[in-house]
């Protein structure tokens, strides 16, 4: 373990993960891909319009559609705010099927918890996560109308 990361959460540098100001690691990735080397999560946090496969851990899935937004916004923000929550001993992923658009309008709403202005997040997570985070115009006016 590097001397930047906390026991049970992600090292910073490794694969997608986002350091949020408060010194939280969130990794963000697209299921797609294969999962990356290393640590698996304590906690996995599923963005898709169709339940997920089965993990060998802790999940919780969201029906949220490629390219829209959560279909249930109150569960969704009980979610993510327990996603932030637990980030702070745990490794806690976010992903969806590319690990852009969706995860990245879910970790800019993670950093709105964290204390980044709503207005400034999805500016925060492009620069800190993917430069193409957040795809369309209805998830960046959501991050927007994200409160604490």
């Amino acid at each position: 373990m590097t001397g930047d990361a906390k026991a049970g959460t992600w090292q910073t540098g490794g694969a997608g993960v986002l350091r949020l100001p408060s010194g939280r690691l969130v990794r963000g990735r697209g299921l797609r891909r294969p999962l990356p080397d290393g640590d698996v999560p304590d906690l996995g946090v599923y963005l898709l319009g169709k339940r997920p496969p089965e993990v060998p851990w802790e999940a919780r899935w969201l029906a949220w559609p490629d390219f829209r937004l959560p279909s249930d916004r109150t569960l969704a923000r009980g979610v993510l705010r327990e996603a932030w929550e637990r980030a702070a001993e745990e490794r806690v992923e976010v992903a969806c099927g590319g690990g852009r658009g969706r995860t990245g309008t879910a970790l800019a709403c993670i950093a709105v918890l964290d204390g980044v202005p709503a207005d400034e997040a999805v500016a925060f997570v492009r620069a800190h996560y993917d430069r193409h985070a957040v795809e369309t115009p209805w998830q960046r006016r959501y991050v927007r109308r994200f409160a604490p």
